[in-house]
């Protein structure tokens, strides 16, 4: 079983046919392990929240795919834990610290940060991070 850290950026794409969802959804086939820090939460809540305001989803569906992703059971991780690194990595990557905290986990556990980020992709994938950022196209 593969072992990854995923962000919400993959992670929406597990509820609505956005591009890259096909490999975003075969994350969740049962042959991978996924990690989270407890930040990515409120994070894919605040997603869900744009996109009512962009009127791309509805009061209800945001409520569907939200109570969807509670049923995965993904492991979380304390950013308390993480934040030291975090914050280091920020430090020499120019990435945010919420970023940064993905990236912290996947490299704590030696393993890769499953993203559809293009900006953070392209920013860690040139420097010694790059054994930990893996573009959502790309798992196998």
């Amino acid at each position: 079983m593969s072992e990854f850290v995923v962000d919400a950026s993959v992670s929406i794409k597990w509820f609505l046919p956005e591009i890259h969802y096909i490999p975003a959804r075969n994350l969740l086939s049962g042959f991978h392990f996924l990690m989270v820090p407890d930040l990515f939460f409120p994070e894919f809540g605040d997603i869900l929240w744009k996109k009512v305001g962009r009127d791309e989803l509805s009061d209800a569906e945001a409520r569907e795919v939200l109570a969807a992703l509670l049923t995965i059971g993904l492991r979380t991780v304390s950013s308390e834990h993480l934040l030291s690194h975090a914050l280091e990595i920020a430090l020499e990557t120019e990435c945010t610290v919420y970023d940064a905290l993905y990236l912290a986990l996947a490299a704590t556990h030696d393993i890769a940060l499953v993203t559809a980020d293009r900006r953070l992709y392209d920013r860690i994938r040139i420097g010694p991070l790059m054994p930990h950022v893996l573009w959502v196209e790309d798992v196998k």
